[in-house]
């Protein structure tokens, strides 16, 4: 049976009417504040938190933050970790977070690292995929891009690639969930004007690669350091995982670049996309932070272990 959904005339793409309709029904339910600013407060040497920019729909309430090392060492490979591409994926962000709390500091005399744990906030606060204009910020990593998380994260890897940043790898948190299928999925068919074909969420954490780059070796570092934690997603029926081909235990790839994908921003030599599963019963929030903290440090220690 079709469903269609609840914005919106079935087949055709919603106008500004409905994208504002989309917005008004948007609610604030939880406080990036508190979950997220005060965390990034409380850290220390050998990291210094600063400001790249803010939305423009409250920029007080949502300036936007990252995180590098207090004094960048010249020629050191630099290390990018982005999380809360999407706001409503929790562990992008609280793994992030986490990350810097706990293990970031034993890499700091190693690789130059840059940490931007939260690109959404108003989607954090939301809990939703999109920004306040119906856009997805990881469709839109783009020149001249429409959504202004997207661009501002753009412009800070363009400002310290011009002062001689090489990225070696970039590893972006994403979680895949349940509401992939009972909201995200169905919203964009109605915006879009499609109809909607559901989908299968899988059961696990897996990641995505880069079709023109995979890093095969390195994507297996990820799967083998996580599955420590938690479970990975196996293939269907068809060797697939949401729709494509399943190249190794827990791994797709996408063409990065070509679909505005945030792991894409840096070229960098590695890059993956996270993708944590929080809706398992065999999970907790803490097993799924866990989870995405592990990606980062096999991550990190597979390619700094080939960086030559």
């Amino acid at each position: 049976m079709q469903r269609y959904y609840s914005i919106g005339t079935p087949g055709e793409p919603w106008t500004d009417t409905e994208k504002a309709a989309w917005f008004e029904r948007c609610k604030i339910q939880r406080s990036y504040k508190d979950e997220v600013i005060r965390k990034l407060d409380r850290l220390g040497a050998p990291f210094q938190v600063e400001t790249y920019g803010a939305l423009g729909i409250d920029p007080q309430r949502y300036p936007l933050f990252a995180v590098q090392c207090e004094a960048p060492v010249c020629g050191q490979p630099w290390a990018l970790v982005t999380g809360g591409i999407h706001g409503y994926e929790t562990s992008g962000v609280q793994g992030a977070l986490a990350f810097l709390e706990t293990v970031a500091p034993s890499y700091a005399d190693r690789v130059n690292l840059l940490v931007v744990p939260c690109v959404s906030p108003w989607g954090y606060e939301v809990i939703h995929r999109w920004n306040p204009s119906a856009i997805d910020p990881n469709r839109s990593f783009v020149p001249d891009s429409p959504a202004e998380e997207s661009a501002a994260l753009i412009g800070l890897v363009q400002a310290l690639s011009g002062d001689s940043a090489e990225f070696l790898v970039h590893i972006d948190l994403h979680e895949t969930t349940d509401s992939d299928e009972q909201e995200f999925r169905p919203a964009l068919a109605a915006r879009d004007g499609k109809p909607f074909e559901p989908g299968h969420v899988p059961d696990g954490f897996y990641t995505v690669g880069d079709t023109e780059n995979p890093q095969p070796d390195f994507q297996a570092a990820i799967i083998a350091g996580v599955q420590q934690v938690t479970h990975i997603a196996p293939a269907d029926a068809k060797g697939q995982i949401i729709g494509s081909d399943v190249t190794q235990t827990g791994v797709i790839n996408y063409p990065l670049r070509e679909l505005g994908l945030c792991a894409g921003v840096t070229g960098a030599r590695f890059t993956t996309t996270t993708e944590v599963y929080p809706d398992s019963a065999d999970v907790t929030p803490e097993i799924c932070n866990q989870a995405q903290i592990a990606a980062v440090r096999a991550g990190l220690d597979h390619a700094l272990r080939h960086a030559g």
